[in-house]
């Protein structure tokens, strides 16, 4: 089963972006945080903003059915 890439509510500063990068690599949030905030100052601030829009378009939301289970 491949693993899916999911923004995450829960722990989420903004729209959970960030959170869901670092859950899907099994890291610490305040990392995925640090990086995109130098990210976001090394390239101008504009195309760290796009980039997240864009992501935030396209991740969906982790599913909140009853009946599902993370599978590690």
């Amino acid at each position: 089963m491949a693993k899916k890439l999911y923004r995450e509510e829960d722990g989420a500063m903004v729209v959970g972006v960030v959170a869901g990068l670092a859950n899907y690599f099994k890291q610490d949030p305040t990392l995925f945080r640090v990086l995109a905030i130098l990210f976001l100052v090394l390239t101008g601030i504009f195309p760290g903003i796009l980039l997240y829009l864009g992501a935030w378009f396209v991740m969906p939301n982790r599913p909140r059915h009853a009946d599902y289970t993370i599978v590690e």
